[in-house]
């Protein structure tokens, strides 16, 4: 065996669909570790709201969601891309949840406890059958929680909903998104998003960060965050 994973480093996009925090920190963990960019959500209208925003190339889907049925996700899956490869979790006594999301189009099954290896490979041998191996880009995409923004249109989704920013905005959002939960200091974001043309003593900064967050957390969980005398962080909305 050469040991050679699918050519797609960089390129694939995993979306991980489980409302277990500790499995889908493991799953992300093992699906960046061989280059592949994991997208997780603990809900089925989180997994169809990603899945139009960055089309996956691959789901990772929990028979079992605290809103829908992973059944009834998986058929709104098939419905935006018939051709998408889905591997079902399941529990190891729920037979027949396994037959129904086989029935429903799920391409393969994995039962809980499993190990990494086992997922991670069974992932590579559905992208090599679906002929994965050059996919379409679509330009970076940034995701936390139910916000999501592509880069090389400039959009921005909230739960599905768009959001106007401003090119300036959208560049200090593209940041704070790159590094979710970090907190990132007035210097930081200075330096990269105005390239250090101001010293950061001014408010241009607050200025910026209060537009921003009057579109993105207006009447909605607040995602951007001040932490006093230190800056800036974003984090997903807890629900």
């Amino acid at each position: 065996m050469s040991g050679r994973t699918v050519p797609l480093e960089g390129g694939v996009r995993v979306l991980i669909v489980d409302d277990e925090p500790e499995l889908t920190e493991l799953l992300s963990a093992a699906v960046a570790e061989v280059g592949w960019r994991p997208y997780a959500v603990g809900d089925g209208r989180g997994a169809l709201r990603i899945t139009r925003a960055c089309a996956p190339h691959v789901v990772v889907l929990d028979g079992m969601l605290p809103d829908l049925d992973g059944v009834d996700v998986l058929r709104g899956l098939r419905g935006m891309n018939a051709r998408l490869p889905v591997l079902m979790l399941t529990a190891r006594d729920a037979l027949e949840h396994r037959l129904d999301g086989l029935t429903a189009g799920a391409d393969d099954y994995v039962t809980k406890p499993f190990s990494l290896d086992e997922v991670m490979l069974r992932l590579r041998g559905l992208l090599r059958r679906a002929g994965s191996e050059e996919p379409w880009d679509d330009g970076p995409v940034r995701v936390v929680g139910d916000l999501v923004a592509t880069d090389k249109t400039r959009e921005v989704q909230r739960r599905g909903e768009p959001i106007t920013l401003t090119a300036k905005e959208f560049d200090l959002l593209w940041f704070l998104m790159s590094h979710p939960h970090q907190v990132l200091s007035k210097a930081q974001i200075l330096d990269h998003v105005w390239n250090a043309a101001f010293d950061g003593e001014g408010n241009l900064v607050e200025v910026y960060v209060h537009s921003l967050r009057s579109k993105i957390d207006k009447g909605r969980t607040r995602m951007i965050h001040t932490v006093r005398g230190v800056g800036y962080a974003i984090r997903a909305a807890e629900s």
